[in-house]
Protein backbone atom coordinates (compact mmCIF):
# COMPACT_ATOMS: atom_id res chain seq x y z
CA UNK A 1 0.00 0.00 0.00
CA UNK A 2 1.32 3.41 -0.91
CA UNK A 3 1.52 6.38 1.45
CA UNK A 4 1.04 10.05 0.60
CA UNK A 5 1.88 12.96 2.91
CA UNK A 6 0.08 16.28 2.46
CA UNK A 7 0.89 19.55 4.19
CA UNK A 8 -1.66 22.21 4.95
CA UNK A 9 -2.77 24.82 7.39
CA UNK A 10 -3.83 24.00 10.92
CA UNK A 11 -7.48 24.79 11.58
CA UNK A 12 -8.10 22.87 14.81
CA UNK A 13 -5.47 20.99 16.81
CA UNK A 14 -5.26 17.39 17.85
CA UNK A 15 -4.65 14.11 16.09
CA UNK A 16 -7.01 11.45 14.80
CA UNK A 17 -7.14 8.72 12.22
CA UNK A 18 -9.76 6.72 10.44
CA UNK A 19 -11.32 5.70 7.18
CA UNK A 20 -11.84 8.55 4.73
CA UNK A 21 -15.25 9.59 3.47
CA UNK A 22 -14.76 11.95 0.53
CA UNK A 23 -17.19 14.33 -1.13
CA UNK A 24 -16.63 16.55 -4.14
CA UNK A 25 -19.60 18.65 -2.95
CA UNK A 26 -19.73 21.25 -0.18
CA UNK A 27 -21.28 20.09 3.08
CA UNK A 28 -23.72 21.88 5.37
CA UNK A 29 -24.11 20.76 8.96
CA UNK A 30 -27.31 22.74 9.33
CA UNK A 31 -29.84 20.66 7.43
CA UNK A 32 -27.26 18.63 5.52
CA UNK A 33 -26.24 16.20 8.27
CA UNK A 34 -28.53 14.68 10.89
CA UNK A 35 -26.70 15.74 14.07
CA UNK A 36 -28.20 12.91 16.14
CA UNK A 37 -27.03 10.10 13.84
CA UNK A 38 -24.26 11.60 11.67
CA UNK A 39 -26.08 10.57 8.51
CA UNK A 40 -25.85 12.91 5.51
CA UNK A 41 -29.44 13.95 4.86
CA UNK A 42 -29.20 16.70 2.23
CA UNK A 43 -31.30 15.80 -0.81
CA UNK A 44 -29.22 15.44 -3.94
CA UNK A 45 -25.91 15.31 -2.08
CA UNK A 46 -23.55 12.60 -3.30
CA UNK A 47 -23.12 11.29 0.27
CA UNK A 48 -26.83 11.21 1.15
CA UNK A 49 -27.52 8.20 3.38
CA UNK A 50 -23.86 7.73 4.34
CA UNK A 51 -22.65 8.21 7.89
CA UNK A 52 -19.80 10.52 8.96
CA UNK A 53 -19.44 9.16 12.50
CA UNK A 54 -15.81 8.29 13.23
CA UNK A 55 -14.73 8.95 9.64
CA UNK A 56 -12.15 11.41 8.38
CA UNK A 57 -14.44 13.65 6.37
CA UNK A 58 -12.86 15.20 3.27
CA UNK A 59 -14.71 17.86 1.29
CA UNK A 60 -14.07 21.04 -0.72
CA UNK A 61 -15.70 23.57 1.63
CA UNK A 62 -18.59 24.05 4.01
CA UNK A 63 -21.79 25.88 3.34
CA UNK A 64 -24.54 27.32 5.44
CA UNK A 65 -25.04 29.87 8.14
CA UNK A 66 -23.89 30.43 11.69
CA UNK A 67 -26.32 27.70 12.78
CA UNK A 68 -23.59 25.32 11.53
CA UNK A 69 -21.89 25.55 14.94
CA UNK A 70 -25.08 24.63 16.84
CA UNK A 71 -25.57 21.55 14.67
CA UNK A 72 -21.88 20.69 15.08
CA UNK A 73 -22.30 20.86 18.86
CA UNK A 74 -25.27 18.49 18.77
CA UNK A 75 -23.25 16.15 16.54
CA UNK A 76 -20.44 16.06 19.12
CA UNK A 77 -22.73 15.62 22.13
CA UNK A 78 -24.66 12.81 20.42
CA UNK A 79 -21.41 10.97 19.60
CA UNK A 80 -21.97 11.24 15.84
CA UNK A 81 -19.05 13.52 14.92
CA UNK A 82 -16.38 12.61 12.41
CA UNK A 83 -12.90 11.76 13.74
CA UNK A 84 -11.37 14.66 11.80
CA UNK A 85 -12.03 17.01 8.92
CA UNK A 86 -9.89 17.79 5.89
CA UNK A 87 -11.20 20.64 3.80
CA UNK A 88 -9.80 22.10 0.61
CA UNK A 89 -10.93 25.65 1.38
CA UNK A 90 -11.83 26.67 4.93
CA UNK A 91 -14.66 29.06 5.73
CA UNK A 92 -15.68 30.51 9.12
CA UNK A 93 -18.59 28.10 9.61
CA UNK A 94 -16.44 25.02 9.08
CA UNK A 95 -13.58 26.34 11.21
CA UNK A 96 -15.93 27.08 14.11
CA UNK A 97 -17.69 23.73 13.64
CA UNK A 98 -14.43 21.79 14.01
CA UNK A 99 -13.55 23.68 17.19
CA UNK A 100 -17.04 23.06 18.61
CA UNK A 101 -16.81 19.33 17.77
CA UNK A 102 -13.32 19.10 19.37
CA UNK A 103 -11.86 17.40 16.31
CA UNK A 104 -8.65 18.06 14.38
CA UNK A 105 -8.93 19.83 11.06
CA UNK A 106 -6.50 20.74 8.28
CA UNK A 107 -7.18 22.96 5.26
CA UNK A 108 -5.45 24.59 2.31
CA UNK A 109 -3.27 21.55 1.56
CA UNK A 110 -0.50 21.49 -1.02
CA UNK A 111 -2.71 19.25 -3.17
CA UNK A 112 -6.49 19.05 -3.55
CA UNK A 113 -7.50 16.49 -0.89
CA UNK A 114 -10.70 15.60 -2.76
CA UNK A 115 -8.52 14.45 -5.69
CA UNK A 116 -5.74 12.73 -3.71
CA UNK A 117 -7.82 10.99 -1.03
CA UNK A 118 -10.52 8.43 -1.88
CA UNK A 119 -13.29 7.07 0.31
CA UNK A 120 -11.92 3.99 2.05
CA UNK A 121 -8.33 5.25 2.31
CA UNK A 122 -6.87 5.26 5.85
CA UNK A 123 -6.01 8.80 6.91
CA UNK A 124 -4.05 10.22 9.85
CA UNK A 125 -4.65 13.89 10.60
CA UNK A 126 -2.26 15.95 12.71
CA UNK A 127 -4.11 19.19 13.27
CA UNK A 128 -1.26 20.57 15.37
CA UNK A 129 1.27 20.35 12.54
CA UNK A 130 -1.09 20.59 9.55
CA UNK A 131 0.00 17.18 8.24
CA UNK A 132 -2.18 14.53 6.62
CA UNK A 133 -0.88 10.99 5.98
CA UNK A 134 -2.87 8.89 3.53
CA UNK A 135 -2.54 5.14 3.12
CA UNK A 136 -4.24 4.25 -0.15
CA UNK A 137 -6.75 1.40 0.04
CA UNK A 138 -6.16 0.33 -3.57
Amino acid sequence: MSKIVLHGRRVAGGTAEGEALVSKQAISWCGGVDPMTGTVSERGHELVGQNIKGKVLVFPTGKGSSAFSHSAHVTRVSGSAPAAIIVREINPQTALGTVVMHIPAVADLDEDPTEVIASGDWVKVDGDKGIVEVTKSH
